[in-house]
């Protein structure tokens, strides 16, 4: 089961949220249809137009958005962008008034990756403007995951991994090292030194997929603008475990007994080990739990697998 066929927005604009930001969105498909958002992973990589394709155009009226600093939103993070504005409590807020901006009561929300660790964390702050939701290649962001994501996996990749280490400081090596490329990255202010720590981030990103069926290294990190935006801002999010208690989005998963849900997650998901999705099944009971044969970067099994659950949904009120 292939994507829908590609579309063009309707509709577009930059919502003023306030602490300087705007936030890009565009709504696709059907105006009077049943409404879903769609949240990007990253964080700080922005939407792309594939996202656009998950969905009926025929039924559904697609919402996307470039959270804040990313993407066609504005001020995009650059070298000295001031990242104290940028916390999952902003997107959060950012969510509420862009529903409100486009007049809709409840919405179906569709994550992947980081989207999912967004996606729980506003369905459990506002379980009565969900209507479903659609989860892709789990991430919960507790400090435990990305320990694993920055440290652990290097047990797969250990050449790899040690280019990741050696771009901190000798002193640090044998430390946390999402902290020591937080602070390179979002303290030490040097243009130069930021560059290079953003490169050497986003070569270990793409390390971490590069066993899945079919990839190719990332185009878009190639371009050194979209490579310091997302490393700055993955790094300030996970540094701090997106400002989450540890285990906060299981804990509350009860806040969600009312919104029925699909989780679909590849059993050789290097960048998110599968027992997230099983500790979060058995804590919603009314989610649905799909393991899939892939990664993190999905595949076709995955794929039809969410069309199956947004065709499902889009007749329910």
């Amino acid at each position: 089961m292939g994507r829908f066929p590609a579309i063009e927005p309707y509709d577009s604009g930059l919502l003023d949220v306030g602490d300087g930001q705007r936030i890009y969105w565009e709504t696709c498909g059907a105006p009077g249809g049943k409404p879903a958002v769609v949240l990007h992973g990253g964080p700080g990589s922005g939407c792309t137009t594939g996202m656009r394709r998950s969905f009926d155009p025929a039924a559904y009226r697609i919402v996307l958005l470039d959270q804040r600093g990313s993407g066609r939103s504005t001020p995009r993070v650059t070298h000295d962008t001031d990242l104290s504005a940028n916390t999952t409590e902003h997107l959060i807020g950012d969510l509420e008034l862009l529903r409100a901006h486009l007049g809709i009561e409840r919405w179906l929300v569709w994550g992947a990756s980081w989207g999912t660790t967004l996606a729980l964390a506003y369905a459990e702050r506002y379980p009565e403007r969900v209507s479903e939701l659609v989860l892709l290649s789990l991430t919960l962001t507790r400090p435990a995951d990305v320990h694993w994501l920055y440290h652990e996996t290097g047990r797969y990749f250990p050449e790899e991994w040690e280019r990741f280490r050696a771009g901190v400081p000798a002193g640090q090596r044998d430390g946390d090292l999402v902290a020591a490329y937080n602070h390179l990255l979002n303290v030490q202010p040097d243009p130069a030194v930021r560059e290079q720590a953003a490169l050497r981030w986003c070569d270990w990103e793409d390390a971490v997929l590069s066993l899945e069926e079919g990839w190719e290294p990332s185009a878009r990190y190639r371009d050194p603008a979209f490579s310091l935006t997302f490393a700055r801002v993955v790094a300030h999010y996970f540094h701090h475990c997106a400002w989450l208690r540890d285990g906060q989005l299981i804990d509350e998963a009860h806040r969600l007994a009312r919104i029925p849900g699909v989780i679909v997650h590849g059993r050789l998901d290097l960048g998110g080990p599968a027992d997230a999705a099983w500790q979060l099944a058995n804590a919603w009971p009314a989610a649905e739990l799909h393991f899939v044969r892939g990664g993190h970067g999905g595949d076709d099994e995955m794929t039809a697998r969410m069309l199956e659950a947004t065709n499902r949904f889009a007749t329910r009120s």
